[in-house]
C-alpha cells in the first residue's frame, strides 16, 4: 500500500519538471529541421505512468504515526500540456541583383627580342615611277627616254620662245610708231640708224632702191620703183616671220607623234605582261599588275610631253600673228613713204 501510495506523487514530480524546462524549437527556413544545424526539436511530452507500474528510483514514504494506518490514495492531477512550439513564417528570397558581364581586355602586347622580331617582307616590285622605269623592258625604256627628251625640248623652245616673241614684237610696234610718224623716208631712215629689226631693214632698203632708180623715176614713171619696194618689204616680212618661226616645227611634232610613241611603249609593255601570264601560268594580279604599270608608265609620259606642246604652239602661233601684223604696218609706213617722196619729187621737178 505504501508503494501505490508513492505513485502520484511520482507523476506529480515529473509533470513539475518537464513544465519547468521546456525546448522550444524553431525550424529552419527552408522547412528542414533534421541535423543539429536545423535546430533543437520540440519537447516530448511524458508517457502517463500505469497504475501497475512500480518506481525503484523514488525513496520510500514514512508512515504517519497514530495506528499504523496507511494514508489514502490521492487523485494525481489533470497533465497541463506544454506550450505549443513557436514557428518562424520563411522569409520571402531575396532577389539577387543582376550582376554585369565582365569586360575581357586582351593584354598588352609583349615585346619580343630584337633577334625574333618579324619584319615586313619587302615587296617584289618597286611602284615608284624610276623603280617601274629600272624594272621595265629596254624597248620602253627607250620609248620613256625619247620622250623625256622631247618633253626637255618643249620647255627649252618655250622658254626661247617666250624671250624671242616678246623681244620681236616690241621692236616692230615701236619701227611701225617711228615710220608714221616720219615726213619722208630719209629721216625715218635716220631716226633707226643702229637698230636691228624688220622696220629698219625695210626703210634702209627702199631707201636704197629709191636711190637707185632715181634716174629712171622721170622717165619710166615711179610705177617700177614702188614695185620693186614692195617686194622688198615683202621679202624682209618673210625673213623675220621665219626667223620667229624656228622651234614651231618640233612643238608640232611632239605634239602630235608623243602619244602614239607612248602608245607603242604601253603596248609593248602589255605584250610582255601576257608573255610573263603565259610563262607563270597564273593569272594573280601580283604578277600582271606590275608590267601593265610599266606599260602605263609610257603613255603617261608622252601624254606629259604633248599636252604642253601643243598648248605652246597655240599660244606662239598667235604671237606670230600679232608680230605678223606689227611687220605689216611697218611695211606699209615705209611704202607710204616712198610715194610721198616720188610725189613730192615731181612737184619739184614741175
Amino acid at each position: 500500500m505504501s508503494r501505490i501510495a508513492l505513485i502520484p506523487t511520482c507523476a506529480a514530480a515529473l509533470l513539475a519538471l518537464s513544465l519547468a524546462v521546456p525546448a522550444q524549437t524553431t525550424p529552419a527556413p527552408g522547412g528542414a529541421d533534421s541535423g543539429p544545424e536545423a535546430g533543437q526539436t520540440a519537447p516530448v511530452a511524458p508517457a502517463p505512468v500505469q497504475g501497475g507500474a512500480a518506481t525503484e528510483a523514488s525513496p520510500p514514504v514514512a508512515t504517519p504515526e497514530g495506528g499504523g494506518a496507511a494514508a489514502a490514495p490521492q487523485e494525481p492531477p489533470p497533465a497541463v500540456p506544454g506550450p505549443a512550439p513557436l514557428t518562424t513564417p520563411p522569409e520571402a528570397p531575396v532577389p539577387q541583383a543582376t550582376e554585369t558581364p565582365p569586360v575581357y581586355v586582351p593584354p598588352a602586347p609583349v615585346p619580343m627580342p630584337d633577334g625574333l622580331a618579324v619584319q615586313p617582307l619587302p615587296s617584289p616590285h618597286d611602284l615608284s615611277p624610276m623603280g617601274m622605269y629600272n624594272q621595265a623592258d629596254w624597248v620602253v625604256k627607250g620609248v620613256i627616254l625619247s620622250l623625256l627628251a622631247a618633253c626637255f625640248l618643249t620647255w627649252t623652245v618655250w622658254l626661247f620662245k617666250m624671250v624671242e616673241t616678246f623681244v620681236a614684237r616690241g621692236r616692230a610696234r615701236r619701227a611701225a610708231r617711228i615710220l608714221s610718224r616720219a615726213a619722208n623716208l630719209a629721216e625715218a631712215t635716220r631716226s633707226l640708224v643702229g637698230r636691228r629689226d624688220p622696220g629698219a631693214f625695210m626703210a634702209h632698203a627702199v631707201l636704197e632702191e629709191y636711190k637707185l632708180s632715181d634716174p629712171a623715176i622721170d622717165p619710166a614713171g615711179p610705177d617700177g620703183v614702188k614695185e620693186r619696194a614692195a617686194s622688198l618689204v615683202g621679202r624682209v616680212e618673210v625673213q623675220a616671220l621665219a626667223r620667229l618661226r624656228r622651234g614651231m616645227g618640233l612643238l608640232a611634232t611632239v605634239g602630235s607623234v608623243a602619244p602614239f610613241v607612248g602608245l607603242f611603249g604601253t603596248v609593248w609593255g602589255i605584250m610582255n605582261a601576257f608573255i610573263g601570264i603565259a610563262e607563270t601560268q597564273t593569272t594573280n594580279l601580283a604578277v600582271v599588275a606590275p608590267g601593265i604599270a610599266e606599260a602605263l608608265l609610257a603613255t603617261a609620259i608622252g601624254l606629259v610631253a604633248a599636252i604642253p606642246a601643243v598648248v605652246i604652239y597655240n599660244h606662239f602661233t598667235r604671237a606670230i600673228a600679232s608680230y605678223k601684223q606689227a611687220l605689216g604696218d611697218a611695211g606699209a609706213a615705209v611704202q607710204r613713204l616712198l610715194s610721198r617722196d616720188i610725189d613730192f619729187r615731181k612737184i619739184k621737178g614741175v
